[in-house]
């Protein structure tokens, strides 16, 4: 199976004609890629995104959306919606939404539902804090989020879940931690056996655990090495297209 690469953009670029030259630079980049490449601009250039890249193969993402397909919810996009512009992947919990927005795992678990019915792919983030990491409950921590995030969700769709895990000691401290790939190692495969013991061993064996957390041209590599490591989620190296182009091509 190839190795998935997510490029997460945020809020970034700032307008329309940045996007473009963006999109057109990854597409000319992308010749030969052997990588399953998944881009997530904002919501406002995702039709650009399919213009550019059509059936190409690289996928185009969502970094959100709401928990219903309709409804009374003001300034809130649903997944039905996306699907329409043809949006494959949503990026769902990310730190940033749960750290500054203050998204639970009650919300994203009917973001997930939501996502799973539309027949979209979910890229489930999640992670410990700084906090926990010291205090010796990163597994605790990580068990317990994936538990609620994922209740109600059925043996047969959690393999169509992309686990993304992205500590946020590693992404959004001021104290140059790093996770290192024996430590991505290590949660990966904690991952996957905890999939194992809840929804049997089929789902140990076909989950797949992407790693997120400052990942540059320098060290992807070394994470990707790794067979229990899927992919990576991308962020800020993503809008650095040369960059981004180097991560995938790392495959």
């Amino acid at each position: 199976m190839k190795k998935v690469i997510i490029g997460n953009w945020k809020m970034n670029p700032i307008t329309l004609k940045e996007a473009q030259k963006m999109l057109a630079g990854l597409k000319l980049g992308l010749r030969g890629n052997k990588a399953e490449v998944v881009i997530c601009p904002p919501f406002v250039y995702s039709v650009e995104a399919k213009k550019v890249f059509g059936n190409s193969g690289v996928r185009i993402g969502a970094q959100n959306c709401f928990g219903k397909d309709e409804g009374a919810f003001t300034g809130e996009i649903s997944p039905t919606m996306l699907k329409d512009l043809g949006v494959k992947h949503i990026i769902l919990g990310h730190s940033e939404r749960r750290i500054l927005m203050g998204e639970s795992t009650i919300i994203v678990n009917k973001k997930i539902k939501a996502v799973l019915k539309n027949s979209l792919t979910p890229v489930l983030c999640f992670g410990e804090s700084l906090e926990e990491k010291q205090q010796g409950q990163s597994f605790a921590s990580i068990e317990k989020k994936l538990k609620e995030m994922l209740d109600g969700v059925s043996k047969d769709d959690i393999s169509r879940i992309l686990f993304a895990y992205e500590p946020d000691w590693a992404i959004s401290t001021n104290e140059n931690i790093e996770c290192s790939p024996d430590d991505a190692l290590t949660m990966a495969l904690f991952i996957k056996k905890l999939m194992g013991e809840i929804y049997g061993k089929k789902a140990k064996d076909s989950v797949r655990v992407l790693y997120g957390g400052s990942v540059g041209k320098e060290n992807a590599n070394s994470y990707l090495e790794n067979s229990a490591i899927s992919g990576l989620l991308v962020g800020g190296a993503s809008l650095n297209i040369k960059e981004f182009l180097s991560i995938i091509h790392t495959v």
